[in-house]
């Protein structure tokens, strides 16, 4: 049975970096598709990031303007999402999730991780 572990949050002052993780286990290869949600409260949950993990095609939430990358290892099954320049607005729980493929809706995700809180804040 899949899990997603997520590591790597915390908290960072506007403009610093944060990385996070996500391994998969209980499977034997990568989802199609593994990424970041996000959920501040509040708000809906919303994509920061998403990776098709046979093409290693992208796809990032409109608010991420470049500040953000998104990686796979399909050896190890994790996915990183590098975050660079954050800003207060990026503070939220953030979630790992794999589905079948990848799309904006997260209703269409099968698995999802705890979560790993962002804060950013002076």
């Amino acid at each position: 049975q899949l899990q997603l572990v997520e590591s790597g949050g915390g908290w960072v002052q506007p403009g610093g970096s944060l990385k996070l993780s996500c391994t998969a286990s209980g499977v034997n290869h990568s989802p199609n598709c593994m990424g970041w949600f996000r959920k501040a409260p509040g708000q809906e949950r919303e994509v920061v990031a998403l990776i098709a993990t046979a093409g290693r095609s992208t796809w990032y939430g409109d608010f991420v303007r470049g500040r953000f990358t998104v990686s796979h290892d399909n050896v190890k099954i994790t996915i990183d999402l590098q975050m660079n320049n954050l800003k207060t607005d990026d503070t939220a729980m953030y979630y790992c999730a794999a589905g079948p493929r990848c799309a904006f809706d997260p209703a269409k995700y099968y698995g999802w991780g705890q979560g790993t809180e962002v804060t950013v804040s002076s």
